[in-house]
């Protein structure tokens, strides 16, 4: 009669068996299953267009599908702790705004991740630029007579943006410090409903993250200056507001993707490769250049010191004009 194996033998068998399994489970190549990338502001904004442009040559060189979840909400919040708190296996990553890393940490008291410790970033994607754009009803028809304009109005005027704390409302008051003037702020969830009230004249001008664009081209809105420190090769004529005066006016911010802390470096890096591979293909360059951005490939180390860079700048700035995500 076989003996029942006693309970260490029992661990023991386990533990072998364990250990036969493991080598294949390590060995897995990746990535072995579909990989999902949460975009943490709504459809139809930057950060949405960015990764459904790279989205479909990336599953084509990983041979995998890349599916996109817009999960918005709390200034990329919500998304940003989505990924956080997500398996580091490399299926799910984050497409973000710089602002998420760079800006958040200074206007929310209480976050409920870390995105400094608990994301690691995989690689830029794209500098995105802002452009001041206005209903064309208005009167002024340059940087000089528009900022004329709002100070003998002041607070008559108003302007949108995604969200309190999002690129373009930084830029917005970045350029009523340095133009001592006064508009009223009016926060909306995303860029996408900031234009469609600027179309509609229920607000007077935006500082637009480029999904406008096609408007502008239509004349149905008026393009006044870049907010970047260069001009945007798609508008050659248009100023920046360095150049009308405001001296070092920099609103740009990075967008790119990341991972949860803790992913395997060899997936990071692999992600990377890809990703920059992808941002060399003329039609996603084409595609990012149509919302007015800049393809930014590179290592996740350059990526890093941009957002470090980004949160001093703007966490002064946060500062000094005492912006609240409330």
């Amino acid at each position: 009669m076989t003996r029942p194996a006693l309970p260490w033998r029992r661990c023991l068998l386990a533990l072998a068996a364990a250990a036969m399994l493991a080598p294949a489970h390590a060995n897995t190549p990746w990535p072995a299953k579909p990989i999902k990338v949460i975009v943490n502001f709504p459809a139809g904004g930057a950060a949405d267009q960015i990764a459904r442009a790279i989205s479909q040559p990336l599953q084509e060189s990983l041979k995998q599908p890349v599916v996109i979840e817009n999960r918005a909400g709390a200034n990329g919040n919500l998304g940003g702790e989505a990924v956080a708190r997500a398996p580091a296996d490399g299926y799910t990553l984050l497409m973000s705004s710089g602002g998420m890393v760079s800006v958040n940490p200074h206007l929310y008291s209480r976050m409920s991740f870390d995105p400094a410790k608990d994301l690691v970033p995989v690689a830029a994607a794209a500098r995105v630029l802002v452009f001041l754009v206005t209903r064309p009803s208005l009167p002024p028809a340059n940087v000089k007579e528009f900022i004329s304009y709002v100070k003998a109005n002041p607070g008559k005027l108003s302007y949108g943006s995604p969200g309190n704390g999002s690129s373009p409302h930084l830029a917005g008051e970045m350029f009523k410090t340095q133009a001592n003037l006064f508009a009223l702020h009016v926060p909306y969830r995303g860029a996408a409903p900031a234009l469609q009230d600027l179309l509609a004249g229920q607000i007077d001008y935006a500082f637009d993250p480029g999904i406008a664009l096609t408007q502008v081209r239509a004349g149905k809105l008026r393009l006044l200056a870049v907010g970047s420190p260069k001009r945007s090769p798609l508008f050659p004529d248009v100023p920046t507001l360095d150049e009308a005066g405001l001296r070092g006016f920099d609103a740009d911010t990075v967008f790119g993707f990341y991972a949860p802390a803790g992913t395997p470096p060899e997936v990071v890096a692999q992600l990377n490769a890809q990703i920059n591979r992808t941002l060399a293909l003329p039609a996603v360059q084409e595609r990012i250049a149509s919302i007015g951005g800049e393809p930014q490939p590179g290592s996740p180390a350059a990526f890093q010191q941009r957002a470090a860079t980004d949160f001093q700048r703007f966490g002064a700035l946060i500062r000094e004009r005492r912006i609240a995500a409330d």
